[in-house]
């Protein structure tokens, strides 16, 4: 950990706050440099086998073809959509997009035309790069329907058709993009509405990778498992950009399948697993019903949602490695702040750990923008190397993001102690106000993970006229658990929390509304309470 003793809410950049700028390019050229005949990237089959491989050097070869077959047919700058599950394919062209000064927009592989449409128009593509299907979803078909209408797209490619997609490679020019050039436009994950695009330098998305493996503790040579989608930032800035910076060895899964990503890291003895809450919980399901060894796991790193504190204790039981959680947003290249590996439980499961480094963190008040005093709660804030350029085509929207002052404001309220550690507390706008009160989702959802039936769990506030606001609980069961009553459930709560913090409505649910990136969209949740579509119990 970070030795500092603060006497305010902002924690200064530690390490120096300006790292080496370097591009994608870069970053694959010294990896392959420094070990290229060593693996680099390994394809696993739905079956969870080894499939085509790579070496550094083989993967910089590849990479290079394809961005002279970029540069053949897109000018610098131009933008190009890539809509595919997680195949090495889009890794590839990541890469290239990197070495060809294209930018690359990611696309959800579950998108349906209204949702496709609306990225490859604001995104202003130029080209759409893609797949045939992927878990029963017709992608060529709905791309061709949306493209027929979209004059602005001249190329549609297959990624799997190797003679269209590197065609051109002996007629294109490597580039040379400079640091600070946007190279992906990220659409925000819609948790709470309409999604933006956000845009990525490559500096900002190579040196995060580089700092979240580095305290991570990935080594050169050490293999993983990358099952996180790729369109998302997890997936191919931490996973992929800083995995091959590190000179790791990334065993690509097409999609997540506990039980494969189980058995796999079993029989490859790696020991390091990512993923999100909702996939730990699979995870930690099928080692438990399976009896799977996973021994070698010794480290687990999750985000992308509130890591619950039962959630963690499972982890160190079920596989005994603790959970690194990271926090952060898309809009952050992605990730803030980081647990270290040798915290103790409490900063383990009461806390998002320290900032990354090269990064100014501060809690600022949401009224007065004032930085608050240590261990009051205001909004969680960063500036530094990590931050986005801005939303593209979205003056106002970048505006309120960041501010006069370079503080890229997340959304999130929290609160942070003298040594720098931070707490989520909750969204700005998920804060529930009853009665007068603020009350915290997080806290509530962490005291009713500890029952035994709970599996998942997000509260949110629905109006309430004599409250303005009532807590609302939605919960998954655990597999083969009884799902107790509003009574019983009201009782767990009051042992643990106060009365005005006691769900008035429990909602008992078999799937929940997931972003892509495996985040709860909480707003469906809402909205779906609005319509009428959960059976609600009240005690």
């Amino acid at each position: 950990m970070y030795d500092v003793r603060l006497t305010e809410a902002f924690f200064p950049a530690q390490e120096g706050a300006d790292p080496e700028p370097i591009t994608i390019g870069e970053m694959l050229q010294r990896s392959a440099a420094a070990a290229p005949d060593r693996p680099a990237m390994k394809e696993l089959g739905y079956n969870g086998a080894v499939g085509r491989t790579w070496t550094y050097a083989e993967l910089l070869h590849d990479a290079k073809r394809l961005a002279r077959a970029l540069a053949s047919r897109h000018a610098e700058g131009a933008r190009v959509a890539v809509y595919a599950n997680n195949l090495p394919e889009w890794v590839l062209l990541e890469l290239a997009c990197g070495l060809a000064g294209v930018v690359l927009v990611t696309v959800n592989p579950s998108y349906q035309p209204r949702e496709l449409k609306f990225v490859l128009e604001q995104s202003r593509s130029e080209a759409i790069y893609y797949v045939a299907d992927f878990r029963g979803n017709p992608m060529q078909a709905i791309a061709d329907e949306v493209c027929d209408a979209l004059p602005a797209i001249r190329h549609r490619i297959l990624l799997t058709d190797h003679d269209e997609l590197f065609d051109g490679a002996d007629k294109g020019d490597i580039r040379h993009p400079k640091p600070h050039d946007d190279v992906q436009i990220q659409y925000t994950s819609g948790t709470t509405g309409f999604p933006k695009g956000a845009l990525l330098h490559h500096n900002g998305l190579v040196r995060n990778g580089i700092d979240v493996m580095a305290r991570a503790g990935l080594k050169p040579g050490d293999a993983f498992i990358h099952s996180m989608p790729l369109f998302h930032t997890t997936g191919c800035a931490i996973l992929v950009l800083g995995g091959l910076a590190t000179g790791g060895t990334m065993l690509l899964a097409p999609m997540f399948d506990p039980e494969m990503i189980a058995r796999v890291a079993e029989r490859e003895r790696t020991g390091f697993i990512l993923g999100v809450p909702t996939m730990l919980v699979a995870l930690l399901d099928i080692v438990e019903s399976r009896g799977i060894d996973l021994s070698s796991v010794k480290r687990i790193m999750s985000g992308g949602s509130m890591v619950a504190p039962e959630l963690c204790r499972r982890a160190q039981r079920v596989i005994g490695a603790p959970i690194q959680i990271v926090y952060g947003q898309t809009e952050s290249s992605p990730v803030i702040t980081q647990a270290w590996y040798d915290d103790d439980l409490i900063d383990l499961t009461e806390t998002i750990g320290q900032p990354v480094p090269h990064t100014d963190v501060a809690i600022l008040d949401p009224q007065t923008g004032e930085v608050v005093g240590c261990d009051a709660i205001g909004e969680i804030c960063c500036r530094g190397y990590l931050v986005m350029s801005g939303y593209n085509d979205n003056p106002e929207a970048t505006a309120a993001a960041i501010d006069a002052n370079g503080w890229l404001h997340t959304g999130d309220l929290g609160r942070m102690d003298a040594r720098g550690y931070v707490t989520i507390t909750g969204r700005v706008k998920d804060m529930i106000i009853r009665g007068g009160e603020n009350l915290f989702p997080v806290e509530i959802e962490n005291a009713m993970l500890e029952h035994e039936a709970v599996s998942e769990v997000a509260v949110i506030g629905v109006p309430d006229d004599k409250w303005g606001e009532q807590v609302a609980c939605f919960m998954k069961a655990r597999d083969g658990a009884a799902r107790p009553d509003a009574v019983a459930m009201k009782a767990f709560i009051r042992d643990r929390l106060s009365p005005q913090k006691t769900p008035a409505f429990w909602i008992w649910v078999e799937e929940w509304p997931l972003t892509g990136s495996g985040k709860i969209q909480k707003f469906k949740l809402r909205e779906g309470l609005e319509a009428g579509c959960y059976a609600i119990e009240q005690a």
